[in-house]
């Protein structure tokens, strides 16, 4: 950690499942679905839950209203552009919310200014001032983001953000909105950020990382480590083009990791399986076999030399353990497997056997897994009980 960043051992999780999430080509949660993945949420140990963008559809609105009515603990956030009917939308539907809280967002990179704003730098930061001192009358909280923060120039978005904290934002979230940023770009915009806005401790700070170029979860454990205090993410990952950041794996990480983070988070990483289904069942979007920390081949050890070893130590060739997830661990027989994993499986439907037996067995094992992608425990049985009656006839003529 670079020396003069504010230290705090606690890293909290955002989560804009309900509105980035649901930019995903395809998705449209309920507002039923949305009420049950907000209580799962604030179970699962999320500090802050953006129900919606209010101003963009009366669904949008009624959802953040009913969100509101039954997240205890976890702030609820609405979604608005700095225009004030969307920060008025916002007010109004987070009336019944016990932790009220607005995220407020201008674009700032030169592409955004020049083709879809048609404004100036300073134009831009005038709004910023403006509307963030209207949001802040009626608000307590406010987070503000610099739209494709990324691809500003380094100096006007310096200035952008002191604008906003000293108009009353509360905290900054640098979006990498394209998925543009590296890593070590990402951690050191935080670093330029910390030597060049003068109130860079006065607020908290946030990242917002896509998955364009797959470097989501690396963006956002690098602006961990130059700064920021809190990630902003989706469940599974999913959002607008190639999604967002995914809360599971940035939490597994900062966990398997935590010496070199020196952090904690409030997250219960036992219940990732259960919030990951409910986001896959209501998106309808399976999640990919090869997925990290959640995918079904996660945990899973099919090559002989690994499977040897992961019976003999899990440790060999896991980094964090299947139930610390919610998930277990799974050993798929195949034309790689090895003695060991084929006889564990035996033992375990109940066939007393011994090393000598595996002799006969491994062979007739690997002819029927050249044919197949893995061996069942129904094709096992039948295996077994094709070699038990081959010895019984060969008893016989003896």
């Amino acid at each position: 950690m670079t020396k003069g960043v504010k230290m705090t051992n606690q890293i909290t999780f955002y989560d804009p499942t309900m509105r980035d999430g649901e930019q995903t080509i395809g998705v449209n949660f309920t507002i039923d679905e949305k009420i049950k993945l907000a209580q799962a949420l604030e179970k699962y140990g999320v500090s802050a839950i953006e129900a919606g963008f209010p101003a963009a559809s009366k669904k949008d609105f009624d959802a953040v209203v009913e969100i509101s009515k039954v997240v205890h603990t976890a702030k609820v956030v609405g979604l608005a552009r700095l225009v004030r009917q969307d920060i008025d939308a916002v007010v109004a539907a987070t009336q019944q919310a016990k932790h009220p809280m607005i995220h407020v967002f201008i674009a700032t990179s030169p592409v955004h200014r020049t083709y879809k704003l048609h404004m100036s730098p300073s134009e831009i930061i005038e709004k910023v001032i403006s509307d963030i001192r209207y949001t802040k009358t009626m608000m307590s909280e406010i987070i503000f983001s610099p739209e494709d923060a990324t691809r500003t120039e380094p100096e006007f978005l310096a200035r952008v953000i002191q604008a906003a904290i000293e108009s009353g934002a509360t905290m900054i979230n640098i979006p990498d909105t394209v998925g543009y940023a590296t890593p070590y770009e990402y951690g050191e915009l935080f670093e330029y950020l910390r030597e060049h806005v003068r109130d860079f401790d006065q607020v908290t700070w946030a990242t917002h990382t896509h998955n364009d170029l797959g470097m989501a979860n690396a963006n956002a454990l690098a602006g961990i480590m130059h700064g920021a205090t809190e990630i902003q993410g989706t469940i599974n990952g999913i959002g607008e083009r190639a999604g967002n950041v995914d809360i599971i794996e940035a939490a597994a990480a900062i966990y398997v990791r935590r010496q070199t983070f020196a952090k904690q988070t409030a997250i219960i990483l036992e219940q990732s399986k259960h919030i990951s289904d409910i986001v896959a069942q209501a998106t309808h979007m399976p999640v990919a076999k090869n997925k990290p920390i959640m995918g079904r081949n996660a945990f899973a050890h099919e090559s002989g030399i690994h499977q040897d070893g992961y019976l003999k130590n899990p440790e060999t060739y896991e980094i964090l353990r299947p139930e610390m997830v919610g998930t277990q661990a799974s050993l798929p027989l195949g034309k790689l497997s090895g003695s060991h994993a084929v006889m564990n499986q035996l033992l375990s439907l109940g066939y007393h056997i011994s090393r000598q037996d595996m002799v006969t067995i491994l062979p007739i094992f690997k002819r029927i897994a050249e044919k197949t992608s893995t061996v069942s425990d129904q094709q096992m049985q039948d295996m077994m009980t094709m070699i038990q009656t081959n010895k019984m006839m060969g008893a016989i003529h003896e």
